[in-house]
């Protein structure tokens, strides 16, 4: 799947880079796969933080990669255009994991000759959105303060990192949870995990923090050293957010789905503010990269996925799934269908239970009904195949009637062979199209037929044997056997 540009948000003039820590293993996902690239909705969670911080207006993403460094590249290499790459993210490497401290000073180089602010961004959290990350950014450069820190407050901060705050309200540090004492464990303020950072700030004091004696239970050097330091040099902007899925950070299966459950209702209510209707939203999948149009009615347990694009009207029924397929407008697809890499013209009807796979290209007005499994083939305005049947390699003119039952032999058992019918024709049941094999326009074939040769317009084609009728067989055969 392909990064699209979207909407980016207004810093307002505010020039920052961001930093993308995706170095981690994922130990609790328990998974071979590096944590970064498991997907919510269809989407790596590592490229929602690369989105969100281009669309924000970051100059530069500098993305830190440690474990599976090359399968997160590859990945972004498929899913960013080869521009994006090279004008505006940055890779850079964390030989040794000690901390999130550590993780950013491994993009010290990009340091110098930076923008005025540098955006922390955890890689892991696919659900910040660029509009408030902007926001973020500039209220953080309006403070005067040389850090901004984003904060939730939730009913059970878990093992989060805790925010502290003087008596006035200042920010003056956070303690990770595993260094925390019994008070400040009570506190509700957790570390979000995104931090705003003035470059110079960052790069003066990130280097005495990840160069000196890590003085923590872990042994590791914590990024969250530098709120108490900007607290007494300049002070900390403390932005509470609202939304707390917003901050939700992955770590185990259960986050994963929970991130995954946020990011479908967000998603879902944007369309349906668009003029969409859901049936039951709730049990409507809908991957972040497929567009709808208006009056599109969706029932409960479709499944919409990659670069599909459906148009005004459409219907879309029960349990059926589809990926990176073009539906037109007022198509209606009926329960339990699966299409893939297709088109479907407008006023078209699918199923139920039908099968489109990829290169599957329908006209206007066509109807495909129940059984019928269509490849690589292109089916002209107002073709009918209602029934059990598979079409392969073909092309089949406009207004032409496939009977049920009827199977174009695409196989030779090296080649796939087209079959060309022209318009206008008639298909009977049951029939067997033996591929190459062209039928003209107009061209009746008579049920049960098996049809190896061309068929010219307006001809009658009957491949079949003739029928035999043996009268008084039956008694004939119960008498052998009474005897």
């Amino acid at each position: 799947m392909q990064h699209t540009d979207s909407k980016s948000s207004d810093s307002q003039g505010t020039d920052f880079q961001a930093i993308v820590m995706a170095a981690g293993k994922g130990t609790r996902l328990r998974s071979k796969l590096p944590k970064v690239l498991h997907e919510v909705l269809g989407k790596a969670m590592i490229a929602y933080a690369i989105d969100a911080s281009l669309d924000a207006g970051a100059k530069r993403v500098v993305v830190v990669l440690g474990h599976g460094r090359d399968a997160v590249q590859a990945y972004l290499r498929d899913y960013y255009p080869a521009d994006i790459l090279a004008d505006r993210v940055r890779f850079t490497f964390q030989e040794q994991q000690l901390g999130t401290a550590h993780a950013v000073y491994a993009a010290s180089e990009y340091f110098e000759d930076a923008p005025e602010f540098s955006v922390i961004v955890s890689g892991d959290v696919p659900n910040m959105d660029a509009e408030s990350l902007a926001i973020f950014v500039r209220e953080t450069a309006a403070s005067g303060h040389p850090l901004g820190l984003m904060t939730a407050k939730l009913d059970d901060p878990s093992t989060y990192g805790r925010v502290l705050r003087a008596a006035d309200g200042q920010v003056s540090g956070i303690v990770e949870y595993k260094d925390a004492t019994d008070a400040q464990r009570q506190v509700n303020e957790i570390n979000a995990g995104f931090y705003a950072v003035k470059t110079n700030f960052l790069a003066e004091h990130l280097t005495k923090i990840c160069t000196g004696p890590a003085d923590n239970a872990q042994g590791e050097y914590y990024l969250t050293d530098l709120i108490a330091i900007a607290a007494e040099h300049g002070g900390v902007y403390g932005s509470i957010v609202s939304e707390v899925g917003v901050i939700q950070g992955v770590n185990t299966r259960a986050n994963l789905a929970t991130a995954s459950r946020f990011a479908q209702r967000r998603i879902n209510q944007k369309w349906m503010t668009e003029g969409v209707t859901f049936i039951d939203a709730d049990n409507t999948y809908i991957e972040a990269s497929v567009q709808l149009g208006t009056d599109v009615l969706l029932y409960p347990g479709v499944h919409l996925r990659g670069r599909t694009r459906v148009g005004d009207g459409a219907i879309i029924e029960n349990g059926s799934v589809i990926c990176d397929t073009e539906l037109g407008a007022d198509v209606h697809i009926k329960p339990y269908c699966h299409l893939e890499d297709s088109r479907v013209d407008d006023a078209s009807a699918i199923g139920p239970f039908a099968h489109l796979r990829p290169g599957a290209d329908l006209g206007k007005g066509c109807k495909v009904g129940n059984f019928v499994e269509i490849k690589k083939s292109r089916l002209d305005d107002g073709v009918k195949a209602g029934h059990l049947s598979y079409l392969g390699d073909a092309h089949i003119g406009e207004e032409t009637n496939v009977g049920a039952g009827t199977i174009t032999c695409n196989y030779d058992g090296k080649n796939k062979n087209r079959t060309e019918i022209g318009a206008g024709s008639f298909i009977g049941s049951n029939t067997a199209l033996v591929a190459p094999v062209t039928l003209g326009k107009k061209a009746y074939i008579g049920a049960g037929s098996v049809i190896t040769d061309a068929v010219p317009d307006e001809s009658l084609a009957i491949g079949r044997g003739r029928q035999k009728n043996f009268d008084g067989w039956v008694r004939e055969k119960e008498k052998r056997e009474r005897e």
